[in-house]
């Protein structure tokens, strides 16, 4: 069974950082892609970057220049450094994985808060 599990979130003051981590456990044979989704209250899930087993990467427009994904590592570990952070930042961001042979895996979540 896969587990991915998010950590690295909390309050912040505007124009601090975070960096978020994703680890995961149990067998995922093969990764696609890793990648980081948030979503605020009210709203629906979206994506704020990933990442390809390659290492292309795909980023909001609204993050460029301000958050940075990390490749992953050799343990599947993913990070995503946060920069420079705004109140409309505030969510709970969650980890996904996309395996080779197809199944989506989904974190719990962590929950970023940014005051102003």
């Amino acid at each position: 069974q896969v587990h991915l599990v998010e950590s690295g979130g909390g309050l912040v003051q505007a124009g601090g950082s975070l960096r978020l981590s994703c680890a995961t456990s149990g067998s995922i044979f093969s990764i696609n892609t890793m990648g980081w989704y948030r979503q605020a209250p009210g709203k629906q899930r979206a994506l704020v970057a990933s990442v390809s087993s390659g290492g292309s990467t795909i980023s909001a427009d609204s993050v460029k220049g301000r958050f940075t994904i990390s490749t992953f590592d050799a343990k599947n570990t993913l990070y995503l450094q946060m920069n420079s952070l705004k109140p409309e930042n505030t969510a709970v961001y969650y980890c996904k994985v996309v395996s080779t042979a197809g199944p989506i895996y989904w974190g719990q979540g962590t929950q970023v808060t940014v005051s102003s």
